[in-house]
């Protein structure tokens, strides 16, 4: 048995509890790695460069983020009618849904850093970008949006290694392009002293070079169940409706994710400063740290799920989403400890600066004090993409940012000052996770009762 087909049968075979620890933990090494990459690169750029350059990495974010979600929601799209497909045996199938894949991913985020290039000023001022600031942002920002496509093509590609249950490979995948980034940061940074032009030379040489890798992995390396092959790159528009309606939520959750970026840098600049869009950098970061390991089980959650429903393997599936719900709060609640516990130590980890050092400490506390909400938040949405409802999915993506969270920022300010724009993060969280049980329950509830027809 090839080592493909063997990480597919396990999907339907192992036991729940084996299967979630062997998919989850190679997806959250791989994510601990991005996470520690970025959390190192903003380090680099705060004590080599200086506290505004950090303002410019938080303006281009979001930026950059909006582009390559392209990818991450094709990807997410595409894995989830694969695994479907995989399960219920329909490779040709799969191998349709990949090329178009591919060719959907190719074609927006070319389009989209076109675009980039042809306004510059434009956009990174809508993202908040003034003063000090905007040099810094426009430097970076020039060079890294050259890498989106080969960004988004590798989170697509890399999706799908996940679909085939080959968790090892993805996470191969994720702490390659970390290592790669990390050493280039040292040498543009620091031993060149590129400033934050090494910064952004680093993340581009890295994105051409994982792309690379992941192309031979699919062609190369015949390790791979799906085959890339020439005719499914033409569009067969059933297959691209279905990978764009169940991609859509994830879309919407890193496209809100900008637009509320948008807002909390525009809305930083007018009850605060600078600083403070540095601080919200900085905070970001943590934010990931925090989440990281919630964000890994997702990713194992997904093809258990996607796979043992198109194999009508309901008492998997109820296992697999009860072990799931209890393992991300409780990684919420390990988070919420380390976080609250050393709000300072965390912010001392990216500066010297002592103001930004005591106000940032404040704002962590109040940022994550919720935080082991947000795990059954994504594996809510998750659930809906998992089984190829798409309309529910993208509901509760956009449930915590756009209907709770924006209106949030919009309207506290205007009571608690720059404190409104904090308190609307756990006030969002803790809405948009009463809408996504009140969704969810029905749904579980149908799935036991034919568990319970399966096994009578």
């Amino acid at each position: 048995m090839s080592e493909s087909k063997k990480h597919t049968g396990e999907l339907g075979t192992l036991s729940i509890g084996k299967l979630l620890t062997k998919l989850s933990i190679p997806a959250t090494i791989g994510m601990m790695v991005m996470v520690l990459y970025n959390v190192v690169d903003t380090i680099f750029v705060a004590r080599y460069v200086g506290t505004m350059a950090i303002g410019g990495l938080a303006i281009v974010m979001p930026i950059t983020m909006l582009i390559s979600a392209t990818g991450m929601a094709l990807g997410v799209g595409g894995s989830s009618l694969i695994s479907r497909y995989l399960g219920a045996k329909e490779n040709d199938k799969a191998n349709t849904v990949f090329g178009n894949l591919l060719m959907l991913t190719l074609t927006f985020t070319v389009v989209f850093s076109v675009i980039g290039y042809v306004f510059p000023d434009t956009i990174l001022r809508l993202f908040g970008a003034d003063g000090e600031i905007l040099p810094y942002a426009k430097e970076y920002y020039l060079i890294v949006l050259a890498g989106t496509p080969f960004l988004g093509l590798s989170m697509a590609a890399n999706n799908i290694i996940r679909s085939e249950g080959n968790a090892r490979m993805s996470m191969v995948v994720m702490v390659v392009s970390s290592v790669i980034n990390l050493i280039l940061d040292y040498i543009l940074i620091i031993e060149f002293n590129w400033g934050i032009s090494g910064a952004a030379w680093a993340t581009l040489f890295s994105q051409i070079l994982t792309f690379l890798f992941i192309t031979y992995y699919f062609i190369g390396s015949g390790k791979s169940t799906i085959k890339l092959k020439l005719h499914n790159l033409k569009l067969d528009f059933v297959r691209v409706k279905e990978v764009l309606a169940i991609g859509s939520s994830s879309f919407a959750r890193q496209g809100s994710a900008s637009l509320v970026a948008i807002l909390i840098n525009n809305s930083l600049m007018f009850y605060g400063s600078e600083s403070d869009v540095a601080i919200y950098g900085i905070l970001n970061k943590v934010m990931m740290m925090s989440i990281f390991p919630m964000i890994g089980l997702v990713q194992g959650f997904l093809p258990i799920l996607s796979f043992n429903y198109g194999a009508n393997n309901f008492d998997r599936v109820v296992k697999v989403i009860n072990l799931s719900f209890i393992s991300s709060f409780a990684l919420g609640l390990v988070g919420l400890f380390i976080m609250a516990v050393f709000p300072t130590g965390v912010f001392e980890i990216f500066t010297t600066d002592q103001e930004i050092i005591t106000q940032g400490a404040k704002f962590l506390v109040i940022v994550i004090i919720v935080i082991p909400l947000v795990g059954i938040q994504m594996l809510g949405a998750s659930f809906f993409q998992a089984i190829g409802l798409a309309k529910p999915a993208l509901l509760l993506t956009l449930a915590r940012q756009v209907f709770f969270l924006i209106p949030l920022v919009f309207i506290l300010p205007k009571f608690f000052g720059i404190y409104g724009i904090w308190y609307a993060f756990p006030l969002s969280d803790i809405s948009a996770t009463i809408l996504t049980l009140i969704y969810l329950y029905p749904h579980y509830k149908k799935i036991k009762l034919l568990e319970l027809e399966e096994v009578n």
